[in-house]
Formats: structure tokens, sequence, C-alpha cells
């Protein structure tokens, strides 16, 4: 957490000295920057985001770019990362048709790259995913019932003191 301004600029600094190292961005022109996205997945279901980047290359091949300011994820935990992009790449094919050819993730934390090829299963398990926990939300909207689901998150939970499942 930065507390002042001095930290602010110094860590902001940091990762703008890491994006350049990464890139270099008087080489390519982004085609998109904060692309609005969406799309109803049904009555009951209406999904948006904004991609950070997207790059579409003279051969029409598409690229999706997000950057993250913290570190990558440890070995292991790409997948569950790259789901959110799976999600924009799903959304852009609903409306252009297109399957992205790359998607990927540039994490300025610590100047590491995770990068996808996503196929049309990829984009096809992403949608039964948001279908699944739509549907789960739904239920729970009905019955008025939230289960919790512990977790080493709750630790920094606002909501913890208030929670079920730390006070029985």
């Amino acid at each position: 957490m930065v507390t002042n301004e001095k930290e602010w600029l110094d860590r902001a600094s940091a990762l703008v000295t890491t994006y350049f190292t990464l890139e270099q961005p008087s080489t390519f022109e982004a085609t998109h920057r904060e692309l609005h996205l969406e799309d109803d997945f049904r009555e009951d279901l209406y999904l948006h985001g904004y991609v950070d980047r997207l790059d579409v290359a003279p051969t029409g091949e598409v690229r999706i770019i997000d950057y993250k300011t913290g570190k990558s994820p440890k070995p292991g935990w790409e997948e569950k990362a790259l789901f959110q992009l799976r999600v924009y790449a799903l959304l852009y094919w609903k409306n252009n048709g297109v399957l992205p050819r790359l998607l990927q993730l540039i994490y300025l934390g610590d100047g590491k790259l995770v990068k996808s090829n996503p196929t049309m299963a990829d984009l096809e398990s992403a949608q039964k995913s948001l279908l699944r926990t739509a549907d789960d939300i739904l239920a729970s909207l009905d019955k008025d019932y939230w289960p919790p689901k512990p977790s080493r998150l709750c630790d920094w939970c606002f909501f913890k003191t208030i929670c079920p499942a730390h006070n029985s």
C-alpha cells in the first residue's frame, strides 16, 4: 500500500521502467485502448468489460493485452489468471466473429508475461463457466441465500466481522 506521494511516484516510475523493458511502443500502434466489449448472453445475463489494449496485425490477427501492476501468478495459476482474457476473447468473437490469436498478460510488478493462444474450445469453456456462475448467483438471489466460502482471502475481507462463516 502506497502511503505518500513519493512512494507513489517511485512505484509508478518502477512500473513504467518495467513496461519499457518489455515493450517498445514506438514499434506498433495499438488498434484500440480501453476497448469496451459487451454482449447479452441471455435475457438475464448482460456482460461487459474493457480491454486494456487490442492490436490487429496487418494479417488481421488479433491480440488482446492486459496490464497488471502486480506480480505474475505462481506456477500452476496461469490458467486462472487468463480467464479474464478468455472472457474478453469470447466477447470479441461474439461481436466480431474473429477468434483472437494471442492473449497476453503483462505483469509490471515483476516483468513477466503470461501468454495463451486461445481455441474455440477455450471460449466455449469460458462461456460455460460464466453461465454456471450466473446461474449460481441467480439461484442465491431467488433463495436470498448466499453461502460463505471461507478461504485465505477472508483475511482481507471487510465483511469478515459480519460473515456467518466467522461468527458462528
